[in-house]
């Protein structure tokens, strides 16, 4: 066998030894493991979905998305949308153009 299969193979093992509890064959990082109410957070900050998008830089058809539950944010959206939620204010102040 060549050493990329043989690579492969000792990854796959790997990979399954992790999902089967064995930690010390992988890892994996979670960064927000549960969804997030992006109407909840919207309304935190008093904002309609126009002005929450245009504030913090979303689309408004993923707003509208999100908030309907068609879809959900994920990745730095998500990470976002958690930062927006703890401290709007902050948020609002390092996105403007006036410090």
């Amino acid at each position: 066998m060549s050493k990329s299969g043989e690579s492969i193979i000792k990854g796959t093992r790997q990979a399954l030894d992790f999902v089967k509890g064995d930690i010390t064959k992988g890892r994996a990082r979670i960064i927000i493991d549960s969804e997030i109410d992006v109407k909840a957070v919207r309304k935190v900050t008093g904002l309609s979905q126009v002005t929450f998008a245009n504030i913090f830089g979303f689309s408004l058809s993923n707003i509208k998305k999100w908030e309907t539950g068609i879809r959900q944010p994920t990745g730095p959206a998500k990470a976002y949308l958690t930062v927006i939620k703890q401290h709007p204010e902050i948020v609002k102040k390092a996105l403007s153009k006036e410090y």
